[in-house]
Formats: C-alpha cells, sequence, structure tokens
C-alpha cells in the first residue's frame, strides 16, 4: 500500500511540474500572439503609402515598365511559391492544414514548379508528399527577426527570376481569425500583369493634387514595387506566426485542462489510499484492543 501511495505522489508530483511548464508556454504564446497582431497593424499604414503610390506610378506608365526585359524561352517558365509553417511542434494541426492546402491548391497551378518552405515541420510533410522543393528558410523567433528573412527569400527568388526562369510567386500560409482560429490561404505576388496592374491602380488619391514623380516614372514604380513584395512577404510571415502562436495556445489550454483532469483523478484515488490504508490501521488498533480484553477477561478469576 505504501508503495502505491509513493507511486501516486510521483505521479502527481510530475503532473503539477508538467502543468506549469504548459501554463508558462501559454503565457509566452499569448504574449507573441499579441505582438505579431500589432507588426501587422502597424504594418497598415506603410502599406497604404506603397498603395498610394503605385495608383499614382501605374496611372503614368506605360504598361511596358511592369513586362520583363526578356520573355523566357519555351520549358524555361516555371512558377515559385512560399509556404510558411513552423519550426516547433506542439501546434496542433497547423502544419498539416498548411502543407495540405498547398498540395491541393498547387496542383492546380500551371508551369513547373519551385517551392520554397519556411519552417522545419512543414518542410518535412511537404517533402513526403512529392512538391519539388528548391530552399528551406528557419521560422524567425521575433518580430525583428522577419525583415531579414524577407530580404532572404526576396535575393533568392530575384536571382532565379534574373535568370529568365521565375514567372510567378505565390505565398501560402495561414491567417489568423477569432481566437484561436485560423485558416489557410493563397496570394499570388506574381506575375505583375495587366489584372494586377488595374487592381493597383483603383485606389483613388486622398486630395485633389496628385504628386509629382521625380526621378523618372519606371524607376520610381519598381522601387515601390520591391516595396508591394516586401510588405506582402513581412504580413504574411507576421500573420503565419500570429496563427502558429494561436494554435499552440489553443493545444496548451487542451492540455491544462486534460492536466487538471487527470490531477483531480490521481488526488482523489490517492485520498481513497490514504483513507484505507488509515481505516486499516484503525481496524488492526481496535482488533488488538479487543483481543487483549478478551484475554484479560479470561485471565480473570
Amino acid at each position: 500500500m505504501s508503495e502505491t501511495m509513493a507511486g501516486l505522489r510521483r505521479k502527481i508530483g510530475s503532473a503539477g511540474d508538467l502543468q506549469s511548464v504548459v501554463r508558462s508556454m501559454k503565457a509566452l504564446a499569448a504574449s507573441s500572439i499579441g505582438q505579431y497582431e500589432r507588426s501587422v497593424r502597424a504594418l497598415a499604414d506603410y502599406d497604404r503609402t506603397v498603395q498610394l503610390g503605385l495608383s499614382v506610378c501605374l496611372r503614368m506608365s506605360a504598361p511596358a515598365a511592369l513586362m520583363p526585359e526578356a520573355p523566357p524561352r519555351p520549358g524555361e517558365a516555371c512558377v515559385g511559391a512560399v509556404v510558411f509553417g513552423s519550426d516547433q511542434g506542439l501546434v496542433g494541426q497547423f502544419n498539416d492544414v498548411i502543407a495540405d492546402f498547398a498540395v491541393k491548391t498547387l496542383a492546380t497551378v500551371p508551369g513547373k514548379l519551385r517551392v520554397w518552405v519556411v519552417g522545419e515541420r512543414v518542410h518535412t510533410r511537404l517533402s513526403e508528399s512529392g512538391l519539388p522543393l528548391v530552399g528551406f528558410f528557419g521560422v524567425p523567433n521575433s518580430v525583428k527577426a522577419i525583415a531579414p528573412l524577407v530580404g532572404q527569400i526576396l535575393v533568392e527568388s530575384e536571382s532565379r527570376d534574373g535568370q529568365g526562369a521565375l514567372t510567378g510567386l505565390y505565398l501560402l500560409y495561414n491567417r489568423p481569425g477569432n481566437g484561436a482560429v485560423y485558416a489557410p490561404v493563397s496570394q499570388r505576388l506574381l506575375p505583375l500583369d495587366e489584372t494586377w496592374r488595374r487592381k493597383a491602380a483603383v485606389p483613388p488619391w486622398p486630395t485633389g493634387d496628385l504628386p509629382e514623380i521625380v526621378g523618372g516614372g519606371n524607376a520610381t514604380l519598381r522601387a515601390l514595387i520591391r516595396e508591394y513584395l516586401f510588405v506582402s512577404l513581412f504580413r504574411a510571415c507576421a500573420e503565419s506566426l500570429a496563427s502558429e502562436n494561436a494554435s499552440r495556445l489553443a493545444a496548451m489550454e487542451r492540455a491544462d485542462k486534460n492536466i487538471d483532469e487527470l490531477l483531480e483523478n490521481l488526488r482523489s484515488t490517492f485520498h481513497l489510499l490514504r483513507q484505507s490504508s488509515i481505516n486499516e490501521e484503525l481496524f488492526d488498533v481496535i482488533s488488538g484492543y479487543e483481543a487483549l480484553s478478551t484475554k484479560q477477561q479470561g485471565a480473570t478469576p
């Protein structure tokens, strides 16, 4: 009996330690969600500035300014895709959702695929799907680390585009919703064709006087396009990280609830065993007392 109670004490202690770790991870995930959501909101004003600049430049520039210098030769054209996942576990179905979505979405994209993956966990899942993976990036661990990652992705994609091989670019990531809800989305960044041109030229200038483009319209347009790509990649990464931490927070909340139930059962079992042990000892005392009383009465003349 004492060994069983000792075993229960060890289990209760281990469960309590695990619950402390889970609650620490909950607090960290909740804090991380806030910083990534704030970064997305802070990016909105800069994004609007870029969009307004693009709308003015596209009204004044010729469509040829968006065309590549030399069209790719037949058989060389291909489409790039960047899939955002996670490096760490304990995120529920986060990586499975985006991996399945990426496989299904990219299966409908015409042309030869080249896929870059952000996150070791989703990279493992996609490598088993047969997609042509050509690059891997680690997941940034803070808002400050997002910009260097975006720079690496742009350098990688531009180097291939400079060879005339990359004609399209898609982003696939989980976008946060209300609470712990998130949904996989796909965003097309390239090509910058006439459809994109018409959409980007829609936002009206907030005043009655249009600004003047300094330094040449085409040069300014290309600079704004680079900023458009940077903002889009930064937002996708930040929203993916917010979704990852929301998924982790939900997983930790479920784990915390399960540990509470386990601790309740363990403590209930421990108290029952302890009470049973006390009852047995009391019965032994009472039995011994009764036996001693009977013996003494029998010995009295």
